[in-house]
């Protein structure tokens, strides 16, 4: 297919030289059509042509999917008019390219079978992690080396463990409320959580995990003080706006500088610990590979001596 393509492009340029674009194009149709001849998917294949640049040709097949959830019919239009353009731009600077270069600068031999070597072993070697590789990782791995790298997991943000409600300016007993936020007992709770589904427009319970400040900004609208000195000062806050009241529990804080909770940071340790088993896995692939060769003199070493 690629010396195919070769007679094409000289063959185009000889015969088809000086005529018109329509006749330019016809012959270059008939050469194409030789060419394709043998191969399995033709453009009939390939469905109706979207765009062309010179002898290139993008199909409707080749456009990626530009339907799914979220995606309205302006936004499908915009993307396709997008990568359609994109296509147009790339096509035209690998054109320029091809016509300015030299043919030692365009002989990328080399570098494409670098690129396939590498491709090839990066899938060989992540089929057998899937196939065999222990993915598992244990809550005793975790803790262990949460316990000896605790130094390389310091805050760089206030956390917190508290509760959050939004209720409606009429909502009922009220005071009753605030006892239970600032004392979340289990009883207390329990009360909570069966006044707030009949009351609260919100209510978000994180009294036992660890949650970033950031994420109270998030649900407090107009809460604008500084996370530090609130948390000093609080463990029980209330504000109110035109529609709602807020309240705020605090049950504990760490602070920037602290060594983050375990929570906080599992799944990158869990992450840390699967990249190094991947690692120890292919050197150790390599290493069985590498001597197996060996012993079956299938590699050879030729130094001048």
């Amino acid at each position: 297919m690629d010396r195919s393509k070769n007679i094409l492009s000289e063959a185009s340029g000889k015969t088809c030289a000086g005529l018109m674009p329509a006749g330019k194009r016809i012959c270059f149709l008939v050469l194409l059509l030789a060419v394709l001849a043998g191969c399995s998917r033709s453009r009939k294949d390939l469905g109706k042509p979207v765009a062309m640049v010179g002898s290139k040709y993008l199909y409707e097949s080749q456009l990626p999917a530009l339907s799914g959830p979220g995606i309205s019919a302006q936004d499908s239009i915009r993307i396709r008019k997008s990568y359609i353009d994109k296509w147009i731009r790339r096509q035209l600077l690998l054109e320029k390219a091809e016509q300015n270069l030299t043919s030692e600068q365009k002989d990328v031999t080399d570098q494409l079978e670098e690129y396939r070597a590498s491709l090839l072993i990066y899938k060989y070697q992540d089929m057998l992690m899937r196939q065999q590789m222990d993915t598992i990782v244990s809550e005793d791995e975790i803790q262990k080396y949460y316990t000896e790298h605790s130094g390389s997991f310091i805050l760089n943000q206030p956390v917190f463990k508290g509760l959050f409600l939004m209720l409606p300016l009429n909502a009922p007993n009220l005071q009753k409320v605030r006892e239970w936020t600032r004392s979340p007992n289990e009883e207390n709770i329990k009360n909570l959580e069966s006044y707030c589904f009949q009351y609260a427009r919100k209510y978000d319970y994180f009294n036992d995990q660890w949650t970033y400040f950031q994420n109270l900004l998030l649900l407090a609208p107009g809460l604008k003080l500084n996370p530090e000195q609130f948390l000093r000062a609080y463990k029980f806050y209330e504000y109110s706006d035109s529609l709602n009241i807020y309240m705020i529990g605090i049950r504990d804080y760490l602070l920037p500088g602290a060594v983050s909770p375990l929570d906080l940071v599992r799944d990158d340790i869990r992450a840390i610990l699967l990249n190094r088993r991947k690692l120890e896995f292919i050197k150790d692939l390599e290493n069985k590979i590498y001597n197996q060769a060996y012993d079956k003199a299938k590699v050879k070493i030729f130094e001048n001596k």
